[in-house]
């Protein structure tokens, strides 16, 4: 057993919840093999040509990733595993964002606009049931639009 490998006590937690056969011919290689496998994948980022070997042959393990994923097995499995923990009271589910470590996209800082001459002349780059004369509603002491909070700093 590698040091992310699944435990017994979690491994028996997942098998009720395993598909039993892919309604193909022949069997499938061992799940909890192919799950650790998976999981090796997920958390080291490697690319699936280098998985160990004591995982099986990595396309096998990419191909079941693959029909779960597809199939929503994984997403049945998650819910079945989820649900059980947050029976037993395991899951917080409180979320906190700190807006300090949420950064709006580059673009996020507002449309560019069109200088006021182009709104002065007839039809030209009017808005239909806009006065062009009037001024856009700029916040005190910034001239970043609407009350977002964005704008270049």
């Amino acid at each position: 057993m590698g040091r992310g490998d699944l435990t017994d006590a979690e491994w028996e937690r997942l098998r009720p919840f395993l598909p039993v056969t892919n309604r193909r011919c022949g069997r499938w290689r061992d799940h909890r093999q192919v799950i650790d496998g998976i999981l090796r994948r997920v958390r080291t980022g490697a690319q699936w040509r280098d998985l160990p070997e004591r995982f099986g042959p990595w396309k096998t393990v990419n191909e079941r990733h693959r029909l779960w994923s597809a199939d929503g097995a994984r997403e049945r499995l998650l819910q079945h595993v989820q649900a059980e923990a947050d029976a037993v009271g395991d899951i917080d589910w409180d979320i906190s964002v700190d807006s300090t470590i949420v950064r709006a996209h580059q673009h996020a800082a507002g449309a560019r606009t069109d200088p006021p001459s182009a709104l002065t002349s007839k039809g030209a780059g009017q808005t239909p049931g806009r006065d062009p004369v009037a001024e856009p509603h700029r916040p005190p002491g910034g001239s970043s639009g609407g009350g977002e909070g964005l704008g270049r700093s």
